[in-house]
């Protein structure tokens, strides 16, 4: 049982068959595709409407200084754990001296 191969000299195009449409898929040519959304003009604003853009951009400072305060506050959050950390993993090993004391210096006069 061998399989005919075709000659590699022979160059003839095959003809392609169109698959029959599957379930489910109702995106065919010559079928326009089902609209994404819906009629829009319940959120469409009247002509006469008016932006208080200087309200929006109060509100967009406000949002962006609570988005930074949040960023240095975890930046804050981070570097204390790191350091209460590093001195548990030093205390934990045995050593002492893990962390500096300060002591007030006082004069003697």
């Amino acid at each position: 049982m061998t399989a005919e191969r075709p000659d590699p000299g022979d160059h003839r195009v095959v003809p392609l068959r169109r698959r029959p449409p599957q379930a489910g898929n109702d995106n065919h040519r010559g079928q326009p595709a089902p609209a994404a959304i819906g009629d829009l003009t319940p959120f469409e604003r009247a002509a006469d409407h008016y932006d208080d853009y200087r309200h929006r951009m109060v509100v967009n400072g406000a949002a962006f200084a609570f988005c930074l305060f949040l960023v240095i506050a975890g930046v804050w959050l981070v570097t204390t754990m790191a350091q209460m950390r590093k001195d548990q993993d030093c205390v934990l090993s045995g050593r002492r001296g893990c962390t500096p004391v300060e002591v007030p210096v006082r004069s003697r006069w």
